[in-house]
């Protein structure tokens, strides 16, 4: 049995006996320690491999190098540091010789603290894109009592720091998790981050770094021309210049409402830019910068500028110019925007009974005519942004299955679009922000055939559990068909037919989707929905969002779910479960 002594150390067995077999198993206060004895000298590890927990006991010592039998983790043997970043440093522990006894100390002090290590171990998990390792550092973050911001800063820091085309879809994914988090289960927030982190890793993978211009090294120049520079360049795809001058502007102290005004401003230059991520990347990119703070702008926005400078704009293509262009009516309209503005500007605007039904018809020329006598009568790009929001949830609430999947996709873009520029009205007065309400409008015109036939809005009764309701509704993203898609939706309604709490309902949602290996729009479209929710106080519009957004989560599942294996992997380990033996076997490092 192994003895304490005074000084901490615990005897291990007799050093003859090490000697002789070459390597002993013990106990030592709690732990589970591997002694070896190689090249004359005795070593101890934890026996406990820091990938995925299998006996390092079991293990070949060669040449003072430790290796795992089950991945092939190669550990130097005197202090514990790993050859393979996957691995992690085994914990080590010093070794005496007394008197022909050996002895371990199993609590020595450790150099770096649990924050320390578990950050670095997750910009390591970043770096290899290693998706068990960023997991485990989130776990392990968590555990230390960070909370989100933590590993979210070092997510943004690592993305803009080293993926040459900027801001992507990864950085997104994050941002959007972050904006998840408080929506999720409290045990789905580290899924949460989790699921944005490797997708950060995925996207910057391979690729080369984000070289930094440097700002303009000009003085007293006002907003209005540093806002004409940015937009001169980024029209003519100029990504350097207008990156020079942005990082002039947000040195020079410009607010975020006008650093906001310059890059909406551009995004809106031309229509519905790569079928609107762009705006929706800026969108995101703000609001990541409300979690992290305004100090992260001039690290985050610039990274925004390659994608916009690069960005495809939708009146080159022909569905914006046949049969009807209605890229040249809505240009023709911008002209007139600032002073239907200023006509406005004292009124207050009411919406119309029969406004949503205008977005969802057949006449363009109706459509931005109705915004125009909105925008001219004192409707706020804000306002006018909620209700086209709305209208871009119709057209998914009613999406016919019957449609190319592919096309969830297009009502999709239109409303994560839509979603985007009313994030926009919310964080600038900028007039240009309008001419993103009318694109979005007119995306909706054009999403028009993919509601025919339209799927009717569920309006059920509501005289169920709505405890039983909701699990009836979690069954239905279990299996892939079209009937589940529409039996969702019916379900969601039923839900909050029968008075369940919407709370509730979104954090089963948020449970379903982070288990998922659902992928950028999924992630994309829950976020708005939940979103949306903040702003809508008609309880019938409230229904079409989650109606909507359950729908087109059940259209993208089941999926393999190979993110969640993952992630159980390093939760099991955490709590130091034996994974490498059969599931009846499992038991925890500690038995």
């Amino acid at each position: 049995m192994a003895t304490t002594d005074d000084s901490g150390y615990v005897r291990v067995g007799d050093a003859e006996e090490v000697r002789e077999a070459g390597r002993k198993l013990v106990r030592a206060d709690g732990r589970h320690v591997a002694v070896f004895y190689h090249e004359g000298e005795f070593h101890a590890v934890d026996n406990r491999c820091p990938h995925m927990g299998f006996p390092l006991m079991d293990g070949t010592v060669d040449d003072g190098i430790l290796t795992c039998h089950w991945h092939h983790a190669r550990f130097e043997l005197s202090c514990g540091d790993t050859f393979d970043p996957f691995a992690d440093d085994v914990p080590s522990y010093p070794v005496e010789v007394r008197d022909g006894d050996v002895y371990v100390d199993p609590y020595p002090d450790r150099d770096r603290d649990p924050v320390e290590h578990w950050t670095g171990r997750l910009e390591t998990g970043l770096q290899e894109n290693l998706s068990l390792v960023v997991a485990k550092s989130v776990v392990g973050l968590e555990d230390a009592g960070v909370d989100y911001t933590g590993p979210l800063r070092v997510g943004v820091e690592f993305g803009t720091e080293y993926r040459e085309d900027g801001w992507g879809r990864g950085l997104t994914t994050l941002g959007v998790m972050a904006n998840l988090v408080e929506d999720v289960r409290p045990e789905d927030r580290r899924r949460a981050l989790y699921t944005g982190l490797t997708e950060v890793a995925s996207n910057v993978s391979g690729e080369p770094p984000f070289f930094e211009q440097k700002p303009l090294q000009a003085t007293d120049v006002s907003p209005e021309r540093l806002n004409d520079w940015f937009r001169e360049n980024v029209e003519v795809r100029d990504s350097d210049g207008a990156e020079r001058v942005l990082r002039a502007a947000i040195r020079s102290g410009l607010d975020e409402s006008e650093v906001a005004a310059m890059l909406f401003g551009a995004a809106t230059d031309h229509l519905y830019l790569d079928t609107g991520h762009r705006l929706d990347f800026i969108n995101t990119a703000f609001e990541t910068l409300d979690h992290l703070g305004w100090e992260y702008a001039e690290q985050v926005l610039p990274t925004l500028v390659p994608g916009l400078a690069a960005a495809s704009r939708a009146e080159e293509n022909s569905s914006w110019r046949q049969p009807i262009d209605v890229a040249e009516l809505l240009f023709d309209t911008c002209t007139e925007l600032p002073s239907l503005v200023e006509t406005g500007a004292s009124e207050t605007w009411e919406e119309p009974e029969d406004f949503v039904e205008t977005l969802l018809g057949e006449d363009p020329h109706t459509i931005v005519d109705e915004l125009a006598g909105a925008v001219a009568t004192g409707a706020t790009a804000e306002e006018l942004a909620e209700v086209v929001t709305y209208a871009a949830a119709r057209r998914i609430a009613q999406f016919g299955t019957s449609n190319e999947f592919g096309d969830w996709n297009t009502v999709h873009h239109t409303f994560t679009y839509a979603n985007a520029v009313h994030g926009a009205a919310r964080r600038t007065d900028a007039w240009e922000v309008y001419r993103g309400v009318f694109d979005a409008a007119m995306n909706v015109y054009l999403d028009r055939f993919l509601n025919t036939p339209p799927a009717p809005i569920p309006d059920p009764e509501g005289d169920r559990d709505p405890d039983a309701v909701v699990e009836d509704l979690k069954e239905t993203f279990e299996v892939e068909r079209d009937e589940e898609v529409d039996r969702a939706g019916r379900l969601t309604a039923e839900y909050l037919a029968s008075g369940g709490d919407v709370d509730r309902l979104k954090s089963a949602l948020g449970e379903v989707l982070l288990r998922e290996d659902a992928g950028f729009h999924p992630n994309q479209n829950l976020e708005a929905v939940f979103n949306q929710l903040d702003y809508q106080d008609d309880p019938d519009r409230r229904r079409v969002f989650l109606v909507a957004g359950a729908r087109y989560l059940s259209a993208h599942t089941p999926t393999r779910r190979e993110a969640e294996q993952t992630f159980r992997i390093a939760e099991r380990l955490n709590r130091g479960e034996k994974i490498h033996e059969a599931d009846g076997e499992a038991a925890t490092a500690d038995d």
